[in-house]
């Protein structure tokens, strides 16, 4: 391309026609070389119409004797048939797309057969505008990725010069498709030129959806000659991401591409210079931009992010040879960013770097973006955008460390492709609401996009500020109410897309005590929170001013006081997983008087005379009547409390919380990370109970309603007492719950106290609370929350809180939605059988609180001396050994086994890749660690510690292909497939909680630098992202993904939950301040470290060497000094013998764990509590001599024929009966409940019998032995 004259850019943007009028004047620059221009202080391009645009096109830059440099590397990068003119399509039209999971129409014409276009009906239609007229001769559709019955079958295409007028081209009718990602081509008989095209299926494969990779357009020529040079060129941007608006740039309409092929098979490169520009170097100056490298060739291919922008400067240098660094500390080169795979493919990434700490006094000549990469042959494609270079002041320390947290930090997700999945919740800590901005006012999952949702003009809108109490877009929002400004004239549209006003995310502040926005109209919004209620303010353009109101179905009611300006209402919208929500009410007062308004159902609006063009509404809730929110609000916000005054409060509480942790050493953007975790971790769980005339009470979700609701009150049953709701424990258990424990005990034991709550309420404590009893995941995880707080020294209603998790573990549920799953034949199986659904997580994850349930029967034994807990403290640490009976020697996993005791898969066609069968969002590699518990004895399993270890790293370089063939039971590639692949850490799936603890079971291996070192890299790239809605990798869970992030920063983890110790990684920062509860401090001290010192080279613990690999909580929470060396290689810390953390297995042999010895018929002994029988005596059916140390009884059906009283004899001849254990005045407490006991007087008998006082009904015997 024709050199063009240097971008000036000075107090204006210089638009496209300035450039215009100073091209004709380089000759000027040439004849006065004594004075050359003054450099420009600032430069920046988002490749729009009004910005500078670049004066080179697909042009390699060259070496000052004129050589190219670029070696390997050529523009033939093709995605399309021979002939596509696929890349002239400028707009996609479809019948409908699944927008929720970035299946969208946009991903039709991408030319990347690893997305896709899905509508939730078997036919559809999707219509193609052209920038020109083409004369078509054939076009191609491709697969997609899953579900053949899926693939359309019959379909009609059809052409148009003005979009109006069709002409049917060709037909076709019973085709299939032989394979995923399948491309066939149809030749068109009769070739015309047409700029519009339509696609109309009017049948597909057999199924209930529709689906299609790409459609292609050919002219049938051929791609003509491969372009000798990398392409680098402005289209209108990217498609296929799960995240990101299709078709555009991260910002506007277009964006730079840069495309090739990487020829060689060793390195390649290409640096391409863009922009000729003259900016001047200073020692603030930061060099930004974003860029979308897209997965080109199919599942890791990571080729595309070996890029960056580079700078040539007028003295000949580079900026990649300077040793600029990113934000995150990686080499700010195409290698360096490649190698330390900090960008994500098929998604916008934001790079920033300091460049003047490194070229301060240079001048910039030339902006380039370079590809180098190590490894080929390989094609790339990837977009660029925003590229900026500005003077950035260095950020002064925030006054409130409130400020640092970015509530909107994972909102730019999708269902495809997990960065979080949050939403921007302003609330207080574990408040009973919350208060966000809704830019889909229709939905009750993803409730705010960053992106992917934007409107024509690439910009994000919103459409609602809302109330929510949504945990987590997979179970959905519940009991919301909406509300919207309006600066329309006359009487506003109430309809969704009419109200919505666009803004800049760059407008926007969204902090955990406030949110604000400036939109495009000038209009603004406020929210600032308290625990049932929320300020709202709203600041008008001019004097039109109204407020709309709406919710998300019209499952509602709304009324309007005109004349005293107040709103009430009530709200049953609730998801499918929102079990038991009841009635919320909401109760509003206007600190302006109305001019006018109306309602109509759930919609309305009132309009304002507001002087000051400020209108601000106090609303509250109420889950129990429309008097108790409009107290609520009394008690909370009363007439007369400034909007300003709510947001301080708000604030103050937050301040309080993130200032439990301080750290030094931290960048800006790990500060954001760290009390951005914070909020998150605090943010949930949430109160659900409301202060009543001076007493708390609650609407229960976890009991029968006794009366109907009405417009102002509830019908659900009002309960004394405090509760505590939106939970998934399998979610949180891991870290969470440690966390609070750790940095806030008391509150803790509330949190413990209000959830126990359910459990005293309805029966049981939930797995899932969203607000009752939701029938989703594995394992009753309260069980070893609680447990694990109870032997850290939480105070809470422990003995309740045991029982709740006995229930759990013995019990067989009235109903899917409580307790655990197969626990009719698991506890004398001694596992949960493929007969039921992820029967193997089932299992694993209940030996995990088997063991927390045991170290509970343990303290309270200890605290009370009642025998009774620890006959079931012995029982539980027992069972929770029995991981072993399903681990498959020959397949060398764990895998499911019937009820037999048949592996569900052949040994020798086991394939650990396989995703779902007995795992729960996972596959055989991701529960291949599962026993942290019994870290010794897995580790035995594997051959020893050398064999655990060898087992890990192959888990690390086993790489993670998100490939259909792999999808198992789920039918398609789930998101957590994907998310796992783009870890980058073999099968390592940091996206999902059950890889979580993985790494550090390094420590058990007595490999702990392998841990340490793992450690780092996670936190180093999979926490990125925040300044644009990303920061975490994978759904962040309540507080999981945080809570991990903090515990590792902090240097140990809760590895072994319910033991009371933490596994020690590798801190993040120089040094950590814990202000515990208590008073006390708890200081890690890294002096040396740095992003190369990341192993452990010693440790001190309040100056004494420590040469273990765990630390007792007992000795943290007493505060103290960690005083870690540092170095940049491994060291043998951490290796000795006993170093590993606490296990129940301290030898080298596999685990035996006890078992029924009984082999007999009858309903005593079928290894099921579904049949029971009457009995007064029963002679135990031994095969040979047995030592008994433990037996079960088993309640029957109804559990008050179980018997009170029975003596268990042993006898070596059948004759002579010898009393070993004698129980009177004992009891069941629930249905088909197994009870565990030990034997006073165990000894080795060939027989053993069981005589009741009297008769009595049981379900099942056991001998254990």
């Amino acid at each position: 391309m024709q050199r063009k004259a240097r971008h000036r850019w000075g107090a204006a943007v210089v638009s496209a026609t300035a450039f215009a009028v100073t091209l004709g004047s380089q000759g000027v620059a040439v004849a006065l070389p004594e004075a050359p221009e003054k450099a420009d202080r600032r430069f920046a391009s988002s490749f729009e119409a009004d910005d500078p645009v670049p004066d080179w096109l697909n042009s390699v830059d060259t070496d000052p004797d004129g050589g190219k440099r670029a070696s390997g590397v050529d523009g033939g990068y093709s995605s399309g048939i021979p002939g596509s003119v696929t890349d002239h399509v400028t707009d996609v039209r479809a019948s409908a797309e699944n927008t929720g999971g970035g299946e969208v129409k946009e991903n039709l014409a991408d030319g990347e057969p690893s997305t896709k276009w899905l509508t939730f009906e078997p036919t559809g239609w999707v219509e193609f505008d052209l920038d020109e007229p083409v004369k078509l001769a054939r076009y191609a559709l491709t697969s997609a990725n899953d579900h053949d019955e899926r693939d359309p079958k019959d379909w009609t295409l059809k052409g148009s010069a003005d979009g109006k007028d069709w002409k049917t081209l060709d037909t076709r009718s019973g085709e299939s498709f032989s394979e995923r990602f399948r491309t066939k081509t149809y030749d068109v008989a009769e070739p015309a030129e047409y700029q519009h095209f339509r696609l109309d299926v009017t049948g597909n494969n057999g199924g209930d959806l529709l689906q299609l990779a790409d459609v292609q357009f050919s002219t049938g020529g051929s791609d003509g000659p491969v372009p000798k040079d990398m392409l680098s060129l402005v289209d209108r941007g990217p498609s296929g991401s799960p995240t990101a608006k299709a078709g555009a740039g991260f910002t506007g309409k277009r964006a730079l591409r840069y495309a090739g092929r990487h020829t060689a098979d060793g390195r390649a490169y290409s640096y391409n210079k863009v922009f000729d520009v003259n900016v001047a170097v200073g020692r603030n100056t930061r060099l930004a931009y974003r860029v979308f490298p897209s997965m080109a060739d199919g599942d890791l291919d990571y080729d595309a992010t070996h890029v960056s922008v580079d700078l040539a400067f007028t003295d000949g240098t580079h900026l990649s040879d300077l040793g600029a660094t990113d934000q995150h500390g990686f080499p700010l080169t195409p290698r360096g960013q490649g190698a330390a795979k900090v960008l994500y493919v098929n998604q916008w990434n934001d790079v920033a770097a300091r460049i003047g700490s490194v070229a301060a006094g240079k001048t910039v000549d030339r902006i380039l973006v370079a590809y180098d990469s190590p490894k080929g042959p390989a094609r790339f494609r990837g977009w660029l955008d925003d590229v900026t270079i500005e003077s950035v002041v260095p950020e002064r320390p925030k006054a409130h460390l409130s400020d640092y947290a970015v509530t909107t930090r994972g909102t730019n997700s999708s269902g495809g492709f997990s960065r979080g999945n949050n939403f921007p919740a302003t609330a207080v800590p574990h408040g009973f609401n919350f208060w966000t901005p809704v830019t889909n006012s229709g939905s009750l999952s993803w409730l705010y996009d960053y992106a992917r949702a934007n409107n024509a003009d690439n910009l994000p809108t919103i459409q609602a500020f809302s109330a929510s109490h949504e945990p987590s877009p997979w179970m959905g929002d519940r009991q919301t109410f909406q509300v919207m400004p309006s600066a329309a004239p006359g009487i506003p549209d109430t309809g969704r897309e009419a109200r919505e006003l666009a803004f800049r995310h760059e407008n926007e502040t969204a902090r955990p005590y406030y949110y604000g926005v400036r939109f495009e109209n000038g209009l603004t919004a406020e929210m600032a929170p308290t625990d049932h209620a929320a300020a709202l303010r709203f600041t008008y353009p001019g004097d039109d001013a109204s407020v709309l109101f709406d919710n998300v179905t019209d499952q509602a009611g709304l009324t309007l006081d005109r004349e005293n300006g107040i709103v009430t209402g009530y709200s049953d919208v609730k998801s499918g997983l929102s079990t038991g929500a009841t009635r919320l009410f909401v109760y509003g007062e206007f600190d302006k008087p109305v001019t006018e308004g109306s309602s109509s159902g759930v919609k309305g609006y009132l309009r304002f005379e507001a002087d000051d063009r400020t209108v601000t509404l106090r609303l509250a809730t109420s889950l129990i009547s429309i008097d108790q929110a409009k107290d609520n609000l009394r008690q909370e916000i009363p007439d007369g409390t400034s909007f300003e005054a709510v947001k301080r409060g708000a604030r103050r509480q937050w301040d309080r919380l993130l200032g439990k942790v301080e750290v030094e050493g931290a960048t800006p953007d790990q500060l954001t990370t760290l009390y951005s975790s914070l909020y998150r971790l605090y943010l949930y769980p949430n109160s659900g109970f409301e202060k009543v005339g001076g007493t708390y009470r609650y609407a229960s979700p976890f009991s029968p309603m006794p009366n109907p609701d009405t417009p102002t009150h509830t019908g659900a049953k009002i309960v004394d007492g405090k509760v505590y709701v939106n939970n998934g424990f399998w979610d949180t258990y891991r870290t969470t719950w440690p966390a609070y424990s750790f940095l806030t005990p008391s509150r803790a034991g509330e949190l413990v106290d209000g959830f126990v709550q359910q459990y005293k309420d309805g029966g049981w404590t939930s797995r899932w609370s969203s607000p009752g009893y939701a029938d989703l995941m594995t394992g009753t995880s309260s069980d070893v929350a609680f447990a694990d707080a109870y032997v850290k020294g939480v105070d809470f209603d422990a003995k309740a809180a045991y029982e709740a998790a006995v229930k759990n573990a013995t019990v067989v549920p009235p109903n899917s939605g409580v307790g655990r799953k197969g626990m009719a034949t698991s506890p004398f199986l001694g596992y949960t059988s493929t007969e039921t659904h992820e029967g193997l997580s089932w299992a694993l994850e209940g030996y995990l609180n088997d063991y927390g349930i045991s170290r509970m029967g343990h303290k309270l034994y200890e605290e009370t001396g009642e025998r009774r807990y620890m006959d079931e403290s012995e029982y539980f640490l027992n069972r929770a050994r029995d991981y072993v009976h399903l681990f498959d020697p020959k397949a060398g996993f764990f895998q499911g086994r019937d009820a037999e005791g048949d592996w569900r898969v052949e040994s020798s066609a086991y394939d650990p890749r396989v995703w779902g069968h007995d795992y729960t969002e996972t596959n055989g590699w991701g529960y291949a660690f599962t026993a942290p518990q019994d870290s010794r004895g897995l580790a035995n399993l594997y051959g020893g510690r050398k064999g655990l270890a060898g087992k890990l790293d192959a888990y690390f370089s086993t790489p993670e292909t998100a490939s259909p063939e792999f999808v198992g039971s789920y039918g398609g590639v789930i998101h957590e497939m994907t998310e796992a692949r783009d870890v980058r850490m073999g099968m390592y799936g940091h996206s999902n909680q059950v890889a979580h603890h993985a790494v550090y079971m390094y420590d058990a291996a007595g490999q702990p630098w392998k841990a340490q070192e793992k450690v780092r890299e996670v936190l180093s790239r999979l926490y990125t992202g925040s300044e644009i809605g990303q920061g975490y990798h994978g759904d962040e869970d309540n507080g999981e993904q945080s809570a991990w992030y903090l515990f590792s920063a902090l240097g140990f983890y809760p590895l072994v939950m319910g033991s009371g110790e933490y596994a020690i990684g590798s801190p993040l920062f120089r040094k950590a301040t814990v202000h515990l509860e208590n008073g006390r401090e708890l200081v890690v001290k890294a002096p040396e470290n740095s992003a190369r010192n990341v192993y452990v080279q010693g440790l001190k613990v309040n100056g004494r060497t420590w040469t273990k690999t765990s630390l007792p909580h007992s000795l943290l929470a007493r505060g103290g000094v960690l005083e870690f060396d540092m170095g940049p290689r491994p060291s043998s810390w951490g290796t000795g013998r006993h170093a590993a953390p606490v296990s129940i297995t301290r030898d080298d042999e596999v685990p035996a764990p006890r078992a029924d010895v009984l082999d007999g018929a009858g309903a005593l002994f079928d290894d099921t509590s579904a049949t029971d029988a009457a009995v007064t005596s029963v002679d135990l059916p031994v095969p040979e001599r047995a030592e008994a140390v433990q037996y079960t009884l088993t309640s029957p059906a109804d559990r008050a024929r179980a018997p009170a009283g029975w003596t268990l004899q042993g006898s070596s001849d059948g004759t002579a009966w010898r009393t070993l254990d004698r129980r009177s005045g004992e009891s069941f407490a629930w249905d088909r409940q197994t009870r565990a006991f030990s034997v006073r007087s165990p000894g080795t008998y060939e027989k053993y019998r069981l005589v009741l006082d009297g008769e009595g009904s049981l379900a099942e015997v056991e001998l254990l032995a």
